[in-house]
Formats: structure tokens, sequence, C-alpha cells
């Protein structure tokens, strides 16, 4: 293991007030552990989905601002662009600004890290969530 590396980020005010919240509900001492499990977190989920191969089943839980011009068009041109791998897609109305997706998926594991990696990188989506499994 190598030594420690200071680095920055740059959040909004209120994602940073709600992080606070969660790690001291938590019990964490300070932000650096729970950043340093949050980014362990994210490696890990990212790399189980990198490495699968084969046919695969699950949802993408897409949390996305409908009010950033364009995300919707956006995200329904990528979706209609995968249509042979999404099976369903739900859309609920979380608040006046906050959407949320469940796109269900089944197909090759390499397809659907496209159509993931596609709707996270865009603007006004706010997390996405994979729950695969290979069948």
């Amino acid at each position: 293991m190598g030594g420690i590396v200071r680095v920055s980020v740059t959040l909004p005010e209120d994602l940073l007030k709600e992080f606070d919240e969660v790690i001291n509900r938590m019990g964490y001492g300070n932000r650096s552990k729970a950043v340093q499990d949050a980014v362990r977190l994210f490696i890990s989920e990212r790399k189980w989905l990198q490495e699968e191969s084969g046919i695969q089943a699950g949802v993408l839980m897409l949390l996305y601002d409908h009010e950033v011009r364009g995300v919707e068009d956006t995200l329904t041109d990528i979706q209609h662009n995968y249509a042979d791998i999404i099976s369903s897609t739900m859309h609920i109305h979380l608040t006046e600004r906050d959407c949320l997706e469940a796109i269900a998926v089944k197909g090759e594991a390499e397809k659907i890290r496209r159509l993931s990696d596609e709707l996270s990188s865009k603007r006004g989506v706010k997390l996405l969530k994979t729950v695969i499994v290979s069948i």
C-alpha cells in the first residue's frame, strides 16, 4: 500500500451537508474515512460490472434533475439506442426537480456496461446505481 495523497473535491453545498449528516449518524470520525469508503465502494461496484461477461439481467436506477436543459431527451435517445437490452422502464417523480427511473435490462454484459456508462455521464444525472446478476 502506498502513501497518502491529499486531493481536493468540489461539491454542491447541499450534497456536502447531506454527506456530513449521514456520516455523523454512522459514527465516522472524519470525512476522509467516509470518502475513502465511498470511493472503495464505487470502485468495487464498477470493477464487478466491468469484469463480468456473458448474459446478465438487472436494473439500472437513475436519479436525475429533469430541469437540466435537454436531459430527458438525451436519456430517452440513449435508451432508444439500447432497446434490444431494455425490457422495461418505470419513471417516478420524486420532487419538483428530481426523477427516478428504473430501467430493467437483459443482455450482454458489455452492452449493459456501455448503457450504464452513457447514462451516468450525462449532465443532470445525479446518481446511477446498477444491480446486475449473471444468468
